[in-house]
């Protein structure tokens, strides 16, 4: 499952909205691969993110952890660890460049959580 921000793929199932909770993140492990969804209401780029829940730089799956907030007006995770931050939109780093997360585009279809 190696299906980036931009490049389209189908659509499919991972959990169900009431799975979510606003501002924080959930793990769900789709074909062997643990992403982190982001729930951010009112969001500018959108509501859900998906981004890849294992820390570059320390190797753990602990990014669906991290505190959300904003840097320099981007969405981002800070990772538990070493508090890098992970823009939630791309999965990028800001700290560091070489450092970059998988990201999945991600949407409610009603009440399912669905990433692509």
């Amino acid at each position: 499952m190696d299906a980036l921000v931009n490049e389209p793929q189908a659509w499919r199932p991972v959990c169900r909205r009431q799975d979510l909770v606003p501002h924080s993140g959930v793990v769900a492990l789709v074909d062997g691969v643990q992403i982190a969804l982001f729930y951010v209401p009112q969001a500018a780029e959108g509501e859900i993110y998906a981004i890849e829940n294992r820390d570059p730089r320390s190797g753990a799956n602990v990014i669906g952890r991290g505190i959300v907030g904003h840097l320099d007006g981007e969405l981002v995770v800070a990772s538990p660890l070493y508090k890098q931050h992970f823009r939630l939109a791309d999965g990028s780093c800001v700290q560091y460049p070489e450092q970059r997360l998988r990201a999945w585009r991600a949407r409610l279809n009603a009440d399912t959580v669905e990433i692509g």
